[in-house]
């Protein structure tokens, strides 16, 4: 793929035994740190993370479009970790946190999927944007309209104030309405645009989070 031709592994410039032996090298000195320097439950989800991609993610990409789904999950995966990290425990917060990540990633990576269709096509992977481009436009849309209730849970929780749901709701609603143009003309430039939108909207997004966090903290203080 053009997108991935430049990659270490993929020039050459690393053996695939080279590579393996880092990866295992990684996983295992990663694992141990957040064991003992962290807790158990954050390394716990750390292992199952490196085998969810490596062990099931990876090889599904050329059998099924659920691989899509696989690879939210593994990217839903962190935020749950630093709430471990942080609380030692899995409240609901974090998983709220896991997923708006969860969800993100569909109108993020769909529209780039679509960009690159033809790529994946001659790669031999699954994609929705090769198999099923209708799909892969409504469900970039499905998971752009699951922001909104993601978000309101956040103030509802307790976690921001409520202030945050207008803020939210502003960037949440521009996410949609590409994602809108998407899914009614699955086309290069309405995935671009969703694409890129998607790339602001995230960071935009977890700095609200943090920034209403610490007002409704200041407010209870």
């Amino acid at each position: 793929m053009s997108r991935t031709r430049n990659r270490p592994l993929a020039r050459h410039a690393l053996s695939p035994n080279h590579a393996l032996a880092f990866g295992i090298g990684s996983g295992v000195a990663g694992v141990s740190i957040l064991c003992t320097l962290v807790n158990p439950l954050t390394a716990a989800l750390g292992i199952a993370n490196i085998g969810l991609y490596a062990g099931v993610y990876t090889a599904m990409k050329r059998l099924t479009i659920a691989n899509t789904w696989v690879g939210a999950v593994v990217g839903a995966i962190p935020p749950l970790m630093g709430w471990a990290a942080a609380a030692g425990s899995l409240d609901a917060g974090a998983w709220v946190l896991g997923g708006i990540m969860f969800a993100w990633q569909f109108p993020h990576f769909n529209s780039l999927a679509y960009t690159l269709r033809a790529d994946y096509s001659k790669a031999g992977y699954r994609m929705m944007s090769v198999t099923h481009p209708r799909l892969n436009a409504r469900v970039s849309l499905r998971y752009a309209l699951l922001m909104f209730p993601l978000c309101a849970a956040l103030p509802w929780l307790g976690i921001t104030d409520w202030w945050f749901l207008v803020d939210s709701s502003a960037i949440n609603g521009y996410l949609a309405f590409c994602a809108v143009k998407f899914w009614q003309r699955p086309e290069a430039r309405h995935s671009r645009r969703l694409f890129f939108s998607s790339i602001a909207h995230l960071p935009i997004l977890l700095i609200l989070i943090m920034a209403h966090k610490l007002l409704n903290d200041r407010r209870k203080a």
